[in-house]
């Protein structure tokens, strides 16, 4: 399962929830699933990635890169996270976890994004859930939408 959305939405907070849940996870902003390319953008290491598709029946993996297409086909669901432009900036500048969203010019980045690329991902989900509601509701959504909900049989 890919878990996508722009900065801000969320994804690493529902990651760890369905860690804790004992469900594998990868979020590609990290352990070296993603570095920069030649124009100096940031991109997933596809071969990384889908080696972690290829050990796992079940992941959540979480990010956004231009180079991903090859990948997609691989996901079952694709979740896409949002959330309005407000949430994000205030979740954006409180935020420890990730240095990102910490200058004003990243935070305009992630607002043109919110332009740009979000109609894109929304194009490819086969979700979108609002990432307003508390922590707990949107992961109980995520898992029923991919069938991985307390009333369904799991296979982890």
């Amino acid at each position: 399962m890919l878990i996508t959305g722009l900065s801000g939405v969320g994804k690493s907070s529902v990651l760890a929830v369905l860690s804790g849940q004992g469900f594998p996870v990868a979020d590609t902003d990290y352990d070296g699933l993603s570095r920069s390319d030649d124009s100096g953008g940031w991109v997933w290491d596809l071969d990384r990635v889908a080696e972690l598709l290829d050990r796992h029946e079940t992941i959540f993996i979480s990010g956004t890169a231009p180079n991903w297409r090859p990948l997609l086909p691989r996901f079952d669901h694709v979740v896409l996270l949002s959330a309005p432009e407000e949430t994000m900036l205030s979740r954006l500048a409180d935020r420890t976890n990730n240095p990102y969203g910490q200058t004003a010019e990243q935070r305009s980045e992630a607002v043109a994004y919110k332009d740009s690329v979000e109609p894109l991902l929304r194009r490819i989900a086969t979700i979108e859930i609002d990432t307003r509601p508390p922590l707990h509701e949107v992961v109980a959504a995520v898992l029923d939408h991919v069938g991985l909900g307390v009333d369904r049989p799991t296979t982890r």
